[in-house]
């Protein structure tokens, strides 16, 4: 069983910066990836970014390119995204995911490729 736990949420006023970390209890796997998710009030959880465990490989969400960056520490079994720019559509729950199995780079903002989730940190936009 793996453990994340997410940190580094808060408020924050529109135009400024957060990051956040994703400490996994412990490295996860040998191929696979870690994510980013995010709910806001009334929506569907949705993708923001991910990254390989094993290559540069990484993806994001549209509305987020640009603005934010995902990164790792695999030494320290942490995965980082760091915001800015940030807007009040941003605000919602941010969720940490990693999955274990083969990752395509088509499967990176698949919900249902990560086997493992972290409890969620909130990030609040104030406009």
């Amino acid at each position: 069983q793996v453990q994340l736990v997410e940190s580094g949420g808060g408020l924050v006023q529109a135009g400024g910066s957060l990051r956040l970390s994703c400490a996994a209890s412990r490295r996860t796997f040998s191929s696979g990836a870690m994510g980013w998710f995010r709910q806001a009030p009334g929506k569907e959880r949705e993708f923001v970014a991910a990254i390989s465990w094993i290559s540069t490989s990484t993806s994001y969400a549209s509305s987020v390119k640009g603005r934010f960056t995902i990164s790792r520490d695999n030494n320290a079994n942490t995965v980082y995204l760091q915001m800015n720019s940030l807007k009040h559509e941003d605000t919602a729950v941010y969720y940490c995911a990693a999955g274990s199995s083969r990752f395509y780079y088509s499967d990176y903002g698949r919900l249902s490729k990560y086997n493992y989730w972290g409890q969620g940190i909130q990030v609040t936009v104030s406009s």
